[in-house]
């Protein structure tokens, strides 16, 4: 079994556990810091006059210094490394948002402790030049974090708008950061009222160093083999453009791209939460077939992907999907695929769209479902359909979580690391370990994308604010429930997420996509030996009663880890 050292983004489930578990699915044992330095949190403090709350405070960001000694304690004994530069620089994604009182000095010396840190990739690269430094880094979203270091939800709406308003076109880098608040006709955007501006735009000058000082002195020098630039919640105008624009051109210059895109060093696009599952799914590829490039073609039932962007992205859905397809190892075919990429965007077409499930089945085409009808959680009609077809089972990766970028870099990440395991791997005892954890995180995908997000989410969150302890925050009460809920409340509300997920648990495991508890299961593919296909048998699905979490305090995320069994 392979080694990688990850550093994931945050410790949300989307980054860390589902990841790691996705590692398992193609053989790869996935070695993380303690869940001490990686740990993140919004707000843990508050003050309160009798029913009004007044402020919050003291959120919690990963130890820095822990991480990057983590780093240099494993580099010898594993085969390769994912590391995101928001954890490992700033803490986390939250920290990364951190408001500053000064955005550093001039680059490239514009913090000794955030380049000391961000350096140990040059370290390890010295040190060990034939192991895979793959890395991940994140353009700051428009909007603050709500609920982290005093900030609430009016901070984050007021932020978002402002920051997504036309900003005047710069494309030297000491003119973008001196340019945030400059309108396209150089006028100055006017005072803030919720969150201190100057600060904000002093965090975003911080960031955008690092995104230089990676690209500069780490990717353009060859300490870094690949390099994911993801662009948090984003927009087709404003504040980051200038920025998003600078990092294309340096991918052009430095890294031999076109386009600001090079598919074997550096790749910028829409997404975050889903770029720890795009980069395993490349090590994978790497490690098992040496870089040889699966090719994708994608079908779409409904508006074709490039009719479609999200507010949250500034490119549109195909766009996206190549660029995930490039990050993953793969490349962008029209015909006779490797694996194909089924894009659900009208739910009117989703029979259709469950009848090419079928046929690839049928044919032994390795395949790939998102649902992009779903507009955060996934679509009731879209899941009914997929759950009823007992082919469903056999797709290598699917999601419906979030913005459309988040969705293609965790259905892609998973399809294209199980897709190199399953042609590479010989071993028995190997193929059934990976078996369990695909199955597992393919029967998570669903259990959390619909029946948590869709379904259970609207329950917590009515109970939540229902029973906020405070009027002025009762409508939001949800997005930091050990604050502005009893302790009382708060257990009663764990106790109501694990009730419901035990019922939706067994409920899943009978439908026809597992048919677990049945005569004869559904099967999984266990192995790919030229272009015949081996099955596994779905036997069992559990989930701890305990398991089901508020990792974050906050309805929005939650732990779920099920455990799945083929035979």
């Amino acid at each position: 079994m392979k080694n990688i050292l990850y550093v994931p983004l945050d410790d949300r489930p989307a980054n860390l556990d589902d990841v790691v578990v996705q590692g398992r699915s193609a053989g790869i044992n996935v070695i993380t810091p303690s869940v001490n330095d990686i740990k993140n949190r919004l707000d843990s403090q508050k003050t309160a006059t009798d029913t009004t709350l007044d402020t919050t405070s003291s959120p919690t960001y990963g130890n820095t210094a822990n991480i990057k000694q983590f780093i240099l304690n494993n580099a010898a004994s594993v085969d390769g490394f994912i590391i995101s530069t928001d954890m490992l620089a700033y803490g986390g994604l939250i920290g990364s948002r951190r408001l500053r009182a000064s955005g550093g000095d001039s680059y490239p010396n514009y913090d000794a402790t955030t380049t000391n840190l961000l350096d140990v990739i040059r370290q390890v690269k010295q040190s060990y030049p034939h192991k895979p430094i793959y890395v991940l880094d994140t353009i700051m979203r428009l909007a603050t974090t709500a609920f982290a270091g005093g900030l609430a939800t009016a901070a984050y709406t007021e932020s978002r708008s402002l920051m997504q308003q036309p900003r005047k076109s710069f494309t030297a880098f000491n003119d973008i950061l001196n340019g945030y608040n400059l309108s396209p006709t150089s006028s100055s955007y006017g005072s803030t009222v919720n969150f201190n501006k100057d600060e904000y735009y002093n965090t975003r000058q911080h960031k955008f160093k690092s995104n230089y000082y990676i690209l500069d002195q780490l990717a353009k020098l060859g300490y870094i083999d690949f390099l994911a630039v993801g662009v948090d919640d984003a927009n087709t105008q404003g504040v980051q453009i200038n920025e998003i624009k600078f990092v294309e051109g340096r991918i052009n210059a430095w890294l031999g791209g076109t386009g600001g895109q090079n598919p074997d060093r550096a790749i910028i696009l829409p997404d975050a939460d889903g770029l720890g599952h795009a980069l395993m799914a490349r090590m994978a590829n790497h490690l098992y077939r040496s870089g040889s490039k699966p090719g994708y073609a994608v079908q779409y039932y409904g508006p074709h992907g490039s009719t479609i962007t999200s507010t949250y992205e500034y490119m549109d859905v195909h766009q996206n999907i190549q660029r995930h397809v490039d990050i993953i190892g793969g490349q962008n075919v029209t015909c006779s695929p490797n694996v194909e990429i089924i894009a659900i965007t009208d739910v009117n077409q989703v029979t259709s769209a469950v009848s090419r499930i079928e046929t690839n089945a049928a044919n032994h085409l390795p395949t790939i479902v998102i649902d992009f009808v779903g507009q955060g959680p996934a679509d009731a009609t879209v899941t009914e359909a997929l759950l009823g077809c007992p082919q469903t089972g056999r797709i290598l990766g699917y999601s419906a979580w979030n913005t459309p970028g988040n969705k293609i870099g965790i259905a892609l990440g998973m399809g294209q690391a199980r897709y190199a395991y399953l042609i590479a791997e010989t071993k028995a005892s190997a193929l059934d370990a990976a078996m369990n954890a695909h199955g597992s995180l393919l029967f998570k995908r669903f259990l959390k994308d619909y029946y948590y997000k869709a379904v259970a989410i609207a329950e917590i969150r009515k109970y939540s604010r229902d029973h906020s302890m405070y009027t002025n925050v009762a409508t939001i009460a949800d997005q930091n429930m050990l604050l502005f809920n009893t302790g009382e409340d708060y257990a009663y509300l764990q106790t109501l997420l694990r009730d419901r997920m035990q019922t939706y648990t067994e409920t899943l495991a009978g439908k026809n996509a597992f048919q677990i508890g049945h005569s004869a299961g559904s099967c999984s593919i266990r192995q790919i030996r030229r272009n015949k296909w081996f099955y596994a048998e779905y036997v069992s699905a559990s989930l701890d009663y305990e398991n089901p979490d508020f990792i974050w305090g906050r309805a929005f995320e939650i732990t779920l880890n099920p455990h799945v069994t083929l035979q």
